[in-house]
């Protein structure tokens, strides 16, 4: 994966677990990933001339989750972004109003690749 080359999804989450399962999922489906428990996330994966075809953003754990979809939006697009809702943070009501992809509470890695699937295709 090159600037030149950006992977098909980059994935945030903070849990290692959950994460590193998703993203084996995600690639088991063809799509080339790059996954990061931190925003921003590495700028080989994510910036204004590295463009991803969906960021999917789990935001159980991170800190200031608006703020970073906030700058998500900014970067790459509300259309382009799927958040996976998580208790105590932003509302699904919330981040559907701001535009993105909503996946909530409680979702399995099978839920995220069927809405990824069909955002993007096989």
């Amino acid at each position: 994966m090159t600037p030149r080359d950006p992977p098909d999804i980059v994935l945030i989450g903070s849990e290692w677990p959950a994460r590193a399962l998703l993203r084996a999922q995600l690639i088991e489906e063809g799509y080339e990933v790059a996954a990061s428990d931190r925003w921003p996330v590495p700028p080989e994966f994510l910036g204004r001339d590295i463009q991803p075809r969906l960021v999917i953003v789990d935001l159980h754990g991170l800190p200031d989750p608006a703020k970073m979809l906030t700058e998500l939006r900014t970067v790459i697009g509300a259309d382009k972004v799927v958040a996976i809702a998580a208790l105590g943070t932003l509302t699904p009501e919330q981040l559907r109003a701001s535009g993105v992809h909503v996946i909530e509470r409680p979702a399995s890695g099978r839920d995220i690749v069927e809405k990824t699937r069909a955002l993007l295709g096989p």
